[in-house]
C-alpha cells in the first residue's frame, strides 16, 4: 500500500461504520465530516451502516439490519425515529418492540454477553465480501464507534487480504487505574473481546490510529509489535469537526451578555463524568458571591442528567440553577438539524463546559465534543483529568482549566468565570479550530506510506 490512493489501484475504499449519519452522534460525525475531503482526493466510496442513520445519495449507501435482537431493538428504535418522529406512535410501537425482543435479548446476553451492536459485524462482513468480489473495493477501512465495524473489517482482511486501515475512536481496553497497563485478559465477555480485537487490529490491519497519544501510547504497551514488519502501523490522529451550516441563522444568535452567566455542557454525562464536580463548589461560591445566586445558569444538552448530579440536585436548594435541554433533533419548523441547532446553542452560551471525566480512562481520551467547541471560539471551561494533550489543546486557546479532582481548583475557575463575565472580559480565542480535513490528510499520506 505504497502509492497514491487517488491515483493508484487503492481508490475504491469500503467504509464500514455502524451509526454512520446519525445526526448529532460523534460516532458518526467523525467519519462523515470526512466523506466530502475523500471524495475531493478522488476516493470512490461504498459505505455499510447500520438503519439508524439516513440514507446517503451521493454514492453506494447500504444500510443494513443487525441480526441479533439487542442490536435489532436499538436501531429500530431510530430508525423509527427518524422516519416517524418520537410521538405517540413511537412511545405506543417501541415500547412493544421491547418486549417482545426481551427474552432473546436475556438469552443473547447470557449466551455471549457482548454489547448490544456486536451482531452487525455479520451482515456487514457478507455484504462487504459481496461488494469486494464483485471488483467494486480494494482497501477496507473500519471505523468505531461500535466494535462490529472492526470485528467485520478483521474477517474481510482474513477473507480477501485487502489493505485494512482501522480509526479506533475510544480505547478498545479499559484500564482500571495508573499500575494496570492492560496487559491481563479482561474476564467480563464483552471487554475481553475487544482486548482480543485489539490484539487481531495491531496484527492484521495495515494502519491504525487512535485519537489520543494517550491512547497510542497504551496500545503500544499492550502491542510492543505494532508498527513492525508483518505488524500495522500505529499513528495518532486528532480528527477535528467541522461547523454545521449556520450561516443563515447564526447572525441572529451570536453571543450577548445577558443577565444571566450562561455555561453550558453539550454531550452525555455519567457518574464517572458528573456534574457534581461543578455543582459541589456551588455553596462556597454562593456564600462567597450571593448576588450570584440568581445569575447562574447551568444549561445541560445532548443527555440526562447522571445519577450522581440528580441526587446532589435533590437535596440543594439549587435546582433552579440546573436546566435540562435533552437532545436536540431535526426541528421540521424550521428545517434545522440537531447538529445545526447545537451549533447554534452553542454560540449563544458564555461558557461552554467540558466534563473530561474522572477515571484512569481520562489518560487516553479527549471529549469528541471539543472540537465542535473549538469552532464556536467562544470560551471553554475545561475540567481535566491526568491527560497533557487536553490540557494543552485548551490552554492555547484562552480557556479556563482546572484540575478535575481538585476542588479549589474548580472553586477558583468559577470565580474567575465569573468576574470576567460580570466585567465583560471573558475570552475570545482566536487560534483556528481543527479541521477534519488535516486529519484526512494526515490519513492519506499515512496510507500511502504504508505497507
Amino acid at each position: 500500500m505504497s502509492k497514491n490512493p487517488s491515483s493508484s489501484g487503492y481508490q475504491n475504499w469500503l467504509i464500514l461504520s455502524h451509526g454512520f449519519n446519525m445526526d448529532g452522534r460523534a460516532a458518526s460525525q467523525t467519519i462523515t465530516d470526512k466523506i466530502p475531503y475523500l471524495m475531493d482526493a478522488g476516493i470512490q466510496l461504498s459505505v455499510l451502516s447500520a438503519i439508524t442513520g439516513s440514507k446517503d445519495r451521493r454514492f453506494f449507501h447500504q444500510q443494513l439490519i443487525a441480526w441479533g435482537p439487542a442490536a435489532f431493538r436499538f436501531d429500530f428504535r431510530h430508525w423509527f425515529a427518524n422516519r416517524f418522529g418520537r410521538g405517540v406512535l413511537y412511545k405506543i410501537i417501541t415500547p412493544l418492540i421491547s418486549i417482545v425482543l426481551s427474552p432473546l435479548i436475556l438469552l443473547e446476553k447470557l449466551v455471549w454477553g457482548y454489547s448490544s451492536q456486536w451482531s452487525w459485524a455479520f451482515p456487514a462482513y457478507l455484504a462487504g465480501l459481496r461488494l469486494i468480489r464483485q471488483g467494486k473495493v480494494n482497501l477496507i477501512y473500519s471505523t468505531g464507534g461500535a466494535w462490529s465495524a472492526h470485528l467485520a473489517g478483521l474477517w474481510l482482511k482474513k477473507k480477501t487480504n485487502l489493505p485494512w486501515i482501522v480509526e479506533v475512536h475510544d480505547p478498545l481496553v479499559i484500564r482500571l487505574d495508573e499500575t494496570d497497563q492492560g496487559m491481563e485478559i479482561p474476564k467480563e465477555p464483552d471487554a475481553k473481546k475487544r482486548y482480543w480485537l485489539e490484539q487481531q487490529i495491531c496484527q492484521h490491519a495495515d494502519l491504525v490510529w487512535w485519537f489520543t497519544e494517550g491512547a497510542l501510547h497504551y496500545a503500544k504497551k499492550r502491542n510492543p509489535n505494532l508498527g513492525n514488519q508483518s505488524y500495522a502501523k500505529g499513528v495518532m490522529i486528532i480528527p477535528g469537526a467541522n461547523p454545521p451550516d449556520v450561516d443563515t441563522v447564526i447572525a441572529q444568535t451570536m453571543h450577548h451578555y445577558g443577565s444571566h452567566l450562561n455555561i453550558a455542557h453539550f454531550g452525555s454525562l455519567a457518574d464517572d463524568r458528573s456534574l457534581t464536580q461543578v455543582l459541589a463548589v456551588l455553596p462556597q461560591f454562593f456564600t462567597e458571591y450571593p448576588q450570584a445566586r440568581d445569575q447562574i445558569r447551568l444549561h445541560i444538552y445532548g443527555a440526562q442528567l447522571d445519577r450522581k448530579s440528580k441526587e446532589w440536585l435533590n437535596q440543594s436548594p439549587y435546582q433552579d440553577n440546573v436546566i435540562e435541554h435533552g437532545r436536540l433533533e431535526f426541528d421540521p419548523s424550521t428545517g434545522l438539524t440537531g447538529r445545526q441547532r447545537i451549533a447554534i446553542q452553542m454560540q449563544q452560551s458564555d461558557i461552554l463546559l467540558l466534563l473530561h471525566g474522572s477515571t484512569e480512562w481520562c489518560r487516553e481520551y479527549i471529549p469528541s465534543k471539543l472540537y465542535d467547541y473549538f469552532w464556536t471560539s467562544r470560551p471553554i471551561w475545561g475540567l481535566v483529568y491526568e491527560n497533557l494533550q487536553l490540557d494543552t489543546l485548551l490552554s492555547r486557546r484562552e480557556s479556563y482549566v482546572s484540575d478535575a479532582k481538585n476542588p479549589e481548583a474548580i472553586l477558583n475557575s468559577l470565580k474567575k468565570i465569573y468576574s470576567d463575565w460580570i466585567a465583560k472580559t471573558l475570552p475570545e480565542p482566536s487560534i483556528p479550530a481543527i479541521s477534519v480535513e488535516e486529519a484526512v490528510e494526515k490519513i492519506l499520506s499515512e496510507v500511502r506510506n504504508s505497507k
